[in-house]
């Protein structure tokens, strides 16, 4: 992804109350063309009024947000021409095939009568969509409404993407398919601003991450940024064949600093939390060989977005 010299969507201290309660909190986001951002948290922690607001489907109570430079809340006949929203639900008018719900939609987009088979051709084909074209929206698979939602989303050539919840309750192969298409919606300039409860497929396909909870971010930056900031030890984990307590014993005092992480697991399959380079961890194993241990797993466990987020949002 190249950065381009202005983003493409900007918050500045974006605040929305319902009454007394607080649902988002002073938000600052800056988001690219060509940009996916993984906009992740618990339920209620303002994810949706976020959406909602940036769409022009709500007002804030106090701050601004900007699409291609042009303020939300001042402008939001065109911010519904630059924005295109996929709600987590969505209506898909059963009765329609699926060329007539995106006809339906191209003409309440005003787009011209004539010009509307070959846009909606080209949305099916960019939402690999295509092949069901005919099919009545009542008779589709959800992965495949999803598809068509996401066509259907793409008809007025939107800079800015926003799906919640894509990949909700999609089979395994419909979920590596929705990735794909997020990744060839960025290379097509798009700025994608997407939520999911899938945290590890969310990692694969973002290039930025934002944490929220309690309608506060708490964290934003690339994925490795944000898992560097929420990881300070390293978690190694060991797994031997037998004699787990002398184990147990040489890492009470090997080189470095290791804390065990005591939880349920199988006998022999040891995690500790570890301060030490290469070095003290070479170190480590050999001290444990020399004890005559059978180790036959020894490696640090990489962190994920589930990781953050967890010890994040508690």
């Amino acid at each position: 992804m190249t950065k381009t010299i202005e983003p493409i969507l900007r918050t500045e201290n974006l605040t929305r109350k319902y009454g007394d309660h607080l649902a988002l909190n002073q938000l600052n986001l800056t988001i690219y063309p060509g940009e996916v951002f993984a906009y992740i948290g618990p339920n209620g922690s303002g994810k949706t009024t976020t959406f909602r607001i940036l769409c022009g489907l709500l007002d804030p109570t106090s701050g601004h947000a900007y699409i291609d430079g042009k303020d939300v809340t001042g402008n939001k006949d065109l911010i519904k021409r630059l924005v295109g929203y996929l709600p987590d639900n969505f209506g898909v008018y059963p009765t329609l095939r699926v060329w007539e719900y995106l006809d339906f939609f191209a003409a309440a987009y005003k787009i011209p009568k004539k010009e509307r088979p070959e846009r909606i051709e080209r949305c099916l084909q960019i939402a690999n969509a295509y092949e069901f074209k005919d099919k009545f929206m009542g008779a589709l698979s959800r992965g495949m409404k999803q598809r068509a939602g996401i066509a259907k989303t793409l008809l007025h050539d939107p800079k800015v993407i926003i799906l919640d919840e894509p990949a909700a309750t999609l089979d395994p192969r419909a979920r590596v398919q929705m990735r794909g298409l997020l990744r060839d919606l960025a290379k097509l300039g798009k700025a994608v601003l997407v939520s999911s409860h899938i945290l590890p497929e969310l990692a694969d396909v973002a290039d930025t991450v934002g944490i929220v909870s309690k309608g506060n971010l708490i964290i934003s930056g690339t994925v490795q940024e944000v898992l560097r900031k929420t990881r300070t030890k390293k978690l190694i984990e060991i797994v031997v064949l037998k004699h787990a307590d002398v184990a147990r014993e040489v890492l009470s005092s090997a080189p470095g600093e290791w804390s065990e992480i005591v939880s349920e697991r199988p006998d022999g399959k040891l995690r500790y939390e570890v301060n030490a380079d290469d070095s003290q961890l070479a170190q480590s194993l050999l001290g444990l060989l020399k004890r005559g241990i059978p180790v036959c797993h020894f490696a640090e466990v990489q962190a994920d977005l589930e990781d953050a987020f967890m010890s994040l949002t508690q």
